[in-house]
């Protein structure tokens, strides 16, 4: 028997790992306070754009998350054959769009570098963006594409990766309101509200924007805060847009089910998850900018998730020192679905040379 590896948190980081872990032979429970993938993965977009989402030079978290959405085609195969569900996965590539002149060096800026990456990324003028995309506003003048970049329909995914683990044998606990950790310094034990004990040999922490409540009971600072992402939807009863787009005002992609998503707004509001009326004019003020005819429609879904942000924008992804067998795999606000894939071998890594670090 593998060793006992006791998850805290079932949303897509909490799921990735035990996933993983179990194809490997662990035994593996997952602890969720309320429905998996029910807080920031369930409520995602779930775009797979790592080129369009950084403006800066590459980094380590770059890395990682190309290296991880590089996973993507092969990982999303085997989890739908373990899982035996089908869910979203569409290589559509990326539009990502400006407006002023100004910005074409940006852009230009964008290709030389992400180029060393093998981005194969084009700009596309006006002209050639009118027949790739015939719905777009005429005030976009040009666009970066990033054929590499895909999504996937989040809530089907989660699910499928639930299911997955399942079949592998990992136990998962759901609705279990509140969890208690009781012993982590010579070994794993946890108590749920209503009192049943777990136990193990590592303790992963992933329950993302909860994770600060966790201060206390490792005497240190868990940098982790919620940030409120509001998302919409609109139905369309014909496909209108072929690709995903990507603007510095939002992102628009088209699900298979016959639906827009647009988003998203942020604010910083605690745990609440209601969605404002002014959390989505934000959106909808300005998607008639991207695609006009979205101005003569309303829409018929809204949404709030809470992503697991940091000061400085990067995961926590690292093994206590006092205990190495404690990882921590949380903070990865708007990343944890591009990072699924690659998060075991980030979390295995940790566990085996005993280290600690950030991404």
């Amino acid at each position: 028997m593998g060793e006992k590896i006791v998850v805290l948190g079932g949303g897509i980081v909490g799921l990735s790992i035990a996933y993983e872990c179990g194809r490997r032979g662990y035994q593996v429970t997952v602890l969720e306070k309320t429905n998996c993938g029910g807080q920031a993965s369930g409520a995602a977009a779930g775009m797979l754009a790592p080129f369009s989402e950084i403006d800066e030079d590459p980094d380590d978290f770059f890395r990682l998350c190309l290296a991880s959405l590089r996973l993507y085609p092969t990982w999303q195969e085997e989890v739908k054959a373990i899982s035996k569900r089908q869910f979203e996965f569409r290589n559509t590539g990326t539009l990502h769009c400006i407006y002023h002149e100004a910005d074409m060096l940006l852009l230009e800026s964008r290709r030389r570098w992400q180029g060393e990456f093998g981005a194969k990324a084009e700009i596309v003028e006006a002209s050639q963006l009118e027949k790739l995309e015939p719905e777009l506003s005429n005030e976009i003048i040009a666009a970066m594409y990033y054929p590499e970049e895909s999504h996937v329909y989040a809530p089907d995914y989660v699910k499928a990766l639930e299911e997955a683990c399942r079949n592998l044998g990992v136990e998962i606990y759901e609705r279990l309101e509140e969890v208690h950790i009781s012993e982590w310094r010579e070994g794993i034990s946890l108590t749920s509200k209503d009192g049943q004990i777990f136990t193990g040999d590592r303790l992963v922490i992933a329950n993302g924007a909860w994770s600060k409540e966790l201060e206390e009971t490792f005497e240190l600072s868990i940098p982790v805060y919620p940030i409120r992402g509001q998302i919409c939807a609109y139905e369309v009863p014909v496909s209108k847009i072929n690709h995903l787009i990507f603007t510095p005002q939002g992102y628009l992609v088209e699900k298979q089910n016959g639906t827009i998503v647009n988003g998203a707004s942020e604010d910083i509001a605690g745990f609440n998850t209601t969605v404002t009326e002014k959390g989505i004019q934000r959106l909808t003020n300005w998607n008639k900018h991207i695609l006009p005819f979205l101005e003569q429609m309303t829409p018929f879904h809204t949404w709030a998730g809470l992503r697991p942000a940091t000061q400085d924008g990067f995961p926590l992804i690292g093994a206590l020192v006092s205990a190495p067998h404690v990882v921590f795999a949380t903070g990865h606000y708007r990343n944890g679905i591009l990072l699924s894939p690659i998060l075991f071998f980030s979390f295995n890594d940790i566990g085996n040379d005993r280290s600690c670090y950030r991404a």
